[in-house]
């Protein structure tokens, strides 16, 4: 670690980051193109109605794989604290760039630990469901009624998942730092301080008091 800036992401972190993210992109085109024949032109990416038929399954269970590597990795930094409660409550403050306002958060604040586990239930969802309706391999040990459900279970957690990660996307680019921190891996000390202040304290061992104005937004 420099004088002057921190490391935030590992290369190993940030590769699985990557990876996840194309795949992402790649099961949700090759989704869209099945789910509905307005958007079957998509299949063209993949080669073909056929091939979109078998390979979307596999990225999505590839994709939750290397999921589950940022989830062992991240998991207890997602864990709520006090702080992430009065956080919640103080969004509006947040959004109008008045973080001296909220309590100081950790390696990730309460929005971000939100989007990381409604990520974890959307990727579990899309998985089970996505197994039972895998003709190839499981569906024909499912009723018709089992499918059904798995169908609009599937859609329903896709859905969510997109949006999730539209918010994900948007947020990244609003916080300025963000998108070159998974670029690169290291963030400024200011930047550190300024958005997870607890996090800061924890790496640099800074155990200097909050400045006023933070300690009067408590």
């Amino acid at each position: 670690m420099s004088n002057k800036t921190i490391l935030r992401y590992t290369a190993n972190q940030r590769t699985n980051h990557w990876l996840v993210a194309m795949l992402f992109f790649m099961a949700g085109l090759s989704g869209l193109a099945l789910f509905h024949p307005a958007l079957f032109w998509l299949s063209n990416l993949f080669g073909g109605g056929p091939w979109t038929r078998i390979l979307h399954p596999f990225m999505g269970v590839l994709m939750f794989v290397l999921f589950l590597g940022l989830v062992f990795r991240f998991w207890r930094a997602n864990y709520f604290i006090a702080n992430d409660r009065t956080w919640l409550r103080r969004i509006d403050r947040v959004l109008v760039n008045d973080e001296d306002s909220v309590p100081p958060v950790g390696k990730y604040n309460a929005g971000q630990k939100l989007l990381f586990w409604t990520l974890l239930l959307c990727m579990l969802v899309l998985l089970f469901s996505g197994l039972v309706i895998w003709r190839a391999y499981f569906s024909e040990y499912f009723g018709i009624t089992s499918l059904r459900w798995a169908m609009l279970l599937h859609a329903l957690a896709g859905f969510v998942l997109i949006l999730s990660i539209i918010v994900h996307i948007y947020a990244g680019i609003w916080i300025k730092g963000s998108v070159s921190a998974m670029m690169h891996g290291w963030v400024s000390r200011a930047w550190a301080r300024k958005h997870h202040e607890l996090w800061y304290r924890e790496v640099t061992r800074d155990e200097r008091p909050d400045p006023p104005m933070r300690k009067k937004g408590h």
